[in-house]
Protein backbone atom coordinates (compact mmCIF):
# COMPACT_ATOMS: atom_id res chain seq x y z
CA UNK A 1 0.00 0.00 0.00
CA UNK A 2 0.78 3.60 -0.47
CA UNK A 3 0.36 6.70 1.41
CA UNK A 4 -1.58 9.51 -0.97
CA UNK A 5 -0.95 13.19 -0.28
CA UNK A 6 -2.79 15.48 -2.14
CA UNK A 7 -0.94 18.78 -4.18
CA UNK A 8 -2.28 22.30 -4.68
CA UNK A 9 -2.64 20.84 -8.31
CA UNK A 10 -6.51 19.21 -8.69
CA UNK A 11 -5.47 15.18 -9.43
CA UNK A 12 -1.71 15.26 -9.31
CA UNK A 13 -0.99 12.88 -6.40
CA UNK A 14 2.23 12.06 -4.35
CA UNK A 15 2.53 8.59 -3.40
CA UNK A 16 5.17 7.55 -0.73
CA UNK A 17 5.01 3.57 -1.08
CA UNK A 18 5.56 1.12 2.34
CA UNK A 19 9.37 0.57 2.69
CA UNK A 20 10.28 -2.82 4.73
CA UNK A 21 13.89 -2.39 6.04
CA UNK A 22 16.14 -4.16 8.15
CA UNK A 23 19.47 -5.54 8.14
CA UNK A 24 19.53 -6.87 4.76
CA UNK A 25 18.62 -3.79 2.93
CA UNK A 26 15.07 -3.06 1.95
CA UNK A 27 12.56 -3.88 -0.01
CA UNK A 28 9.20 -2.04 -1.62
CA UNK A 29 6.35 -2.69 -3.97
CA UNK A 30 6.49 0.04 -6.60
CA UNK A 31 3.39 -0.79 -8.34
CA UNK A 32 0.59 -2.81 -7.71
CA UNK A 33 -2.73 -2.40 -10.55
CA UNK A 34 -5.36 -2.80 -7.57
CA UNK A 35 -3.79 -0.68 -4.90
CA UNK A 36 -2.67 1.84 -7.42
CA UNK A 37 -6.53 2.18 -8.72
CA UNK A 38 -7.40 2.59 -5.22
CA UNK A 39 -5.18 5.55 -4.82
CA UNK A 40 -5.74 7.83 -7.38
CA UNK A 41 -9.96 6.38 -7.47
CA UNK A 42 -10.25 4.54 -10.85
CA UNK A 43 -8.74 2.83 -13.93
CA UNK A 44 -5.72 3.67 -14.99
CA UNK A 45 -3.94 1.41 -17.87
CA UNK A 46 -0.01 1.56 -18.13
CA UNK A 47 1.00 0.82 -21.63
CA UNK A 48 4.92 1.45 -21.53
CA UNK A 49 7.52 1.61 -19.10
CA UNK A 50 11.02 4.63 -19.86
CA UNK A 51 13.96 4.89 -18.06
CA UNK A 52 16.42 8.05 -18.25
CA UNK A 53 19.51 8.01 -17.07
CA UNK A 54 21.10 11.47 -15.92
CA UNK A 55 24.39 13.46 -15.71
CA UNK A 56 24.24 15.73 -12.54
CA UNK A 57 22.68 19.16 -14.11
CA UNK A 58 20.66 17.96 -17.25
CA UNK A 59 17.05 18.59 -17.46
CA UNK A 60 14.58 17.02 -19.19
CA UNK A 61 11.45 18.71 -20.32
CA UNK A 62 8.67 20.29 -20.03
CA UNK A 63 7.29 17.39 -22.28
CA UNK A 64 3.49 16.72 -22.71
CA UNK A 65 1.94 15.35 -25.54
CA UNK A 66 -1.54 16.44 -27.23
CA UNK A 67 -4.34 14.38 -27.21
CA UNK A 68 -5.79 12.25 -28.41
CA UNK A 69 -2.04 10.95 -27.44
CA UNK A 70 -1.87 12.81 -24.14
CA UNK A 71 -0.13 10.80 -21.15
CA UNK A 72 -0.93 10.14 -17.75
CA UNK A 73 2.93 8.87 -15.97
CA UNK A 74 3.00 7.76 -13.09
CA UNK A 75 7.41 8.44 -11.73
CA UNK A 76 10.25 7.84 -10.01
CA UNK A 77 13.77 7.71 -8.98
CA UNK A 78 15.53 4.54 -8.58
CA UNK A 79 18.91 5.57 -7.78
CA UNK A 80 19.74 9.45 -7.45
CA UNK A 81 17.84 12.61 -6.56
CA UNK A 82 15.74 15.09 -9.16
CA UNK A 83 13.55 18.14 -8.75
CA UNK A 84 10.48 16.80 -10.64
CA UNK A 85 8.37 19.77 -11.78
CA UNK A 86 4.64 19.57 -13.26
CA UNK A 87 3.24 22.55 -15.02
CA UNK A 88 -1.27 22.22 -15.47
CA UNK A 89 -1.84 22.77 -19.10
CA UNK A 90 -5.56 21.53 -18.98
CA UNK A 91 -7.45 24.74 -20.29
CA UNK A 92 -10.39 24.57 -18.36
CA UNK A 93 -8.11 23.83 -14.93
CA UNK A 94 -8.56 26.48 -12.12
CA UNK A 95 -4.61 26.04 -11.76
CA UNK A 96 -4.07 26.49 -15.54
CA UNK A 97 -0.41 27.85 -15.91
CA UNK A 98 0.65 26.65 -12.22
CA UNK A 99 3.43 24.56 -11.59
CA UNK A 100 4.37 21.75 -8.54
CA UNK A 101 7.77 21.01 -7.96
CA UNK A 102 9.18 18.01 -5.40
CA UNK A 103 11.90 16.47 -4.55
CA UNK A 104 12.19 12.64 -5.40
CA UNK A 105 15.19 10.89 -4.72
CA UNK A 106 16.09 6.88 -4.30
CA UNK A 107 15.68 6.95 -0.62
CA UNK A 108 12.98 8.40 -0.10
CA UNK A 109 11.06 6.72 -3.17
CA UNK A 110 8.40 8.64 -3.31
CA UNK A 111 6.21 9.08 -6.48
CA UNK A 112 4.07 11.12 -8.83
CA UNK A 113 0.89 10.70 -10.48
CA UNK A 114 0.67 13.20 -13.08
CA UNK A 115 -2.92 12.88 -14.75
CA UNK A 116 -2.91 13.64 -18.50
CA UNK A 117 -2.75 17.52 -18.70
CA UNK A 118 0.43 18.29 -17.55
CA UNK A 119 3.42 18.64 -19.05
CA UNK A 120 6.43 17.54 -17.06
CA UNK A 121 10.23 17.66 -16.53
CA UNK A 122 12.95 17.19 -14.27
CA UNK A 123 16.33 18.44 -13.30
CA UNK A 124 19.14 15.79 -12.11
CA UNK A 125 20.51 16.72 -8.72
CA UNK A 126 23.12 13.70 -8.41
CA UNK A 127 25.65 12.17 -10.74
CA UNK A 128 24.16 9.12 -12.10
CA UNK A 129 21.14 9.65 -11.22
CA UNK A 130 18.79 6.83 -12.96
CA UNK A 131 14.40 8.01 -13.18
CA UNK A 132 11.53 5.39 -14.25
CA UNK A 133 7.90 6.04 -15.06
CA UNK A 134 4.65 4.21 -16.64
CA UNK A 135 2.96 5.64 -19.37
CA UNK A 136 -0.35 5.86 -19.76
CA UNK A 137 -0.39 6.05 -23.85
CA UNK A 138 2.64 4.58 -26.24
CA UNK A 139 4.93 7.55 -27.44
CA UNK A 140 3.91 9.16 -30.42
CA UNK A 141 6.10 12.27 -31.60
CA UNK A 142 4.25 14.00 -33.69
CA UNK A 143 1.79 14.67 -30.97
CA UNK A 144 5.06 15.68 -28.54
CA UNK A 145 5.32 19.11 -27.32
CA UNK A 146 8.10 21.23 -25.44
CA UNK A 147 7.15 24.03 -23.31
CA UNK A 148 10.49 26.25 -22.79
CA UNK A 149 11.93 25.40 -19.28
CA UNK A 150 13.33 28.84 -18.69
CA UNK A 151 9.95 30.61 -19.52
CA UNK A 152 9.45 33.51 -17.26
CA UNK A 153 5.62 33.37 -17.33
CA UNK A 154 6.24 30.02 -15.19
CA UNK A 155 8.35 31.28 -12.84
CA UNK A 156 9.85 27.90 -12.48
CA UNK A 157 12.78 27.88 -9.55
CA UNK A 158 14.60 24.62 -11.23
CA UNK A 159 18.10 25.57 -8.30
CA UNK A 160 20.39 25.54 -11.10
CA UNK A 161 21.80 28.08 -12.78
CA UNK A 162 23.22 26.29 -16.20
CA UNK A 163 21.47 22.84 -16.85
CA UNK A 164 22.18 20.52 -19.62
CA UNK A 165 19.16 20.40 -21.81
CA UNK A 166 18.80 19.00 -25.01
CA UNK A 167 19.16 20.78 -28.49
CA UNK A 168 15.06 19.81 -28.59
CA UNK A 169 14.27 21.08 -25.43
CA UNK A 170 15.94 24.11 -25.95
CA UNK A 171 13.97 25.30 -28.16
CA UNK A 172 10.67 24.35 -26.31
CA UNK A 173 7.52 27.05 -26.55
CA UNK A 174 6.60 29.58 -24.18
CA UNK A 175 3.67 29.27 -22.09
CA UNK A 176 1.41 31.98 -23.86
CA UNK A 177 1.75 30.10 -27.47
CA UNK A 178 0.33 26.88 -26.02
CA UNK A 179 -2.99 27.65 -26.98
CA UNK A 180 -1.92 27.73 -30.88
CA UNK A 181 0.04 24.69 -30.50
CA UNK A 182 -2.44 22.40 -29.44
CA UNK A 183 -4.86 23.05 -31.78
Amino acid sequence: MMERVLTPLDGLLLLKPRIFSDDRGAFLETFNQRHFEEVVGGPVNFVQDNESLSAKGVLRGLHYQMAPHAQGKLVHVIHGAVLDVCVDIRPRSSTYGEHFTARLDGHAKHMLWIPSGFAHGFVALEEGTLFAYKCTAYYHPASERTLTWNDPALGIDWGVMHPLVSPKDAQGHGFHELEALNR
